[in-house]
Order: structure tokens, then C-alpha cells, then sequence
């Protein structure tokens, strides 16, 4: 029962929401299992094929929806029913998608990974809806939002001719863990201070713990003294 009930990615809801990651994930994974066809119109494919695809398909659907579609047993006729039904939700995401795209920019994340995150994410909700981002676009959309402060530095890594993002995502980072180590190394010890040769902490360390001693066994004779110096006078003068 646990296999029957298991699902291999995730379920698309009544709204619709994310109908465009589940048929995404719906063809491939039909693909993997070299049941493709039978969402292809003409459906060349078995009957056995068939039943196969729809039990699928109707097994990555909300309750609410496998009870509405519940006479359908083409799996062709099923697929083309929830594409009529969502599909529109391409011209709502495209253009929210599309305005995170313009409103990106480098300089306002206040990390490499962060901003990378980010791009992707616009980038594949583009793809989901059909258009395409290549590598040019993403090259110059980080370059273009580097910041008025960063001008220089968008020019050499210009100057660095890289050919796909990944490659100048790859440098970015490993500048960032660069500049971070040479941070922790300047606030552990100021710049222009040098650290004290090792006899010195040393004999600094002995110097210290011989007047502690000393200011004890001082504070210990005063006292002493003192006493002797009122219970004999005669001697002590």
C-alpha cells in the first residue's frame, strides 16, 4: 500500500498554480518510463501503454481533480483537458517573471549565492512559460547591476571574457570566500600591528606571575611587622 500511495514529484492542486512545473515533471517523467507517446498526438501508443500513463497521470492529481476527471481513460484526452484548463496560467506568471527579471540586480543581494538563487529561479519560471534566457542575457545582467561603487571592478571581470554564466558565477564565488578570509584575518589582528615574538610573551607571562607573588608576600610581611612592633617595642626600637 505504501508504494501504491507514494508520488514520485509533486501532486498539481485544483488552482492550477503549479501546472507548469507538473506537466514539466509529468513528461519526463513518462519519458523515463518510455511512455511518452501516449501524451503525443497521434497517440501511437498500446493499449496497455495507455493504462499505464493515465494511472500516472490521475496519481499526480489533487482528489478533487481525479473525481472530476474520473470517466477519462485516455491518457491523451486527460492531458489535453488540464492543458485547456491551465495553461493560462503562462500569461500570469511570464509577466511577474518577467518584471523580477528587470527589477534584478546585483548590487542589492548581499551575497553571490543569494543573487545567483534568485536569478535562477526568474530564469526558469521564463523557460516554464516558452521563452528562452541564454548565457549573453545572464552575463549581462549581472555586469549591468554591479553598482556605481563597482565600476571598476565590472570591468575586469569584462576584461575576463567569460563564455558562460556558470564561469563567472564559479569567480564571483571564489572571490567572495577570498575577500571573506582576508576580513576574518584583519579583524583577528589590526593592519600595521605585528605580533609579539614568542620569548617575549613568554618572559612577559614569567614577569607577570613574579609580581603577583611578589605584592603577596609583601601585603604578608607588613603585616607582620606591624604586630611584632606593638607587642615588643623595647626590641624593636
Amino acid at each position: 500500500m505504501s508504494n501504491i500511495q507514494k508520488v514520485e514529484y509533486e501532486a498539481l492542486t485544483v488552482s492550477g498554480d503549479n501546472y507548469l512545473k507538473w506537466a514539466l515533471d509529468t513528461k519526463i517523467y513518462l519519458n523515463s518510463k518510455s511512455l511518452g507517446e501516449c501524451i503525443k498526438d497521434p497517440n501511437t501508443a498500446t493499449q496497455t501503454e495507455r493504462y499505464s500513463a493515465i494511472f500516472i497521470i490521475r496519481h499526480h492529481l489533487a482528489e478533487s481533480l481525479k473525481q472530476q476527471y474520473l470517466t477519462l481513460e485516455d491518457p491523451l484526452e486527460l492531458w489535453v483537458a488540464l492543458k485547456k484548463r491551465y495553461d493560462h496560467q503562462k500569461t500570469v506568471i511570464l509577466p511577474q517573471a518577467k518584471f523580477d527579471w528587470k527589477n534584478l540586480r546585483f548590487e542589492d543581494f548581499k551575497s553571490v549565492e543569494e543573487f545567483n538563487s534568485e536569478l535562477f529561479r526568474i530564469v526558469a519560471l521564463i523557460k516554464l512559460c516558452g521563452e528562452e534566457v541564454t548565457d549573453k542575457d545572464m552575463l549581462e545582467k549581472t555586469f549591468s547591476t554591479f553598482g556605481t561603487p563597482n565600476v571598476v571592478l565590472q570591468q575586469q571581470y569584462r576584461a575576463m571574457n567569460h563564455n558562460t554564466y556558470e564561469d563567472l558565477i564559479s569567480c564571483l564565488l571564489l572571490a567572495e570566500k577570498n575577500n571573506q578570509l582576508l576580513l576574518r584575518n584583519s579583524a583577528m589582528r589590526p593592519p600595521g600591528s605585528a605580533p609579539l615574538p614568542e620569548g617575549t610573551r613568554k618572559e612577559s607571562n614569567f614577569v607577570q606571575r613574579n609580581r603577583s607573588s611578589d605584592r603577596g608576600r609583601g601585603r604578608g610581611n607588613g603585616h607582620g611587622l606591624r604586630g611584632r612592633g606593638r607587642g615588643r617595642p623595647n626590641q624593636d626600637n
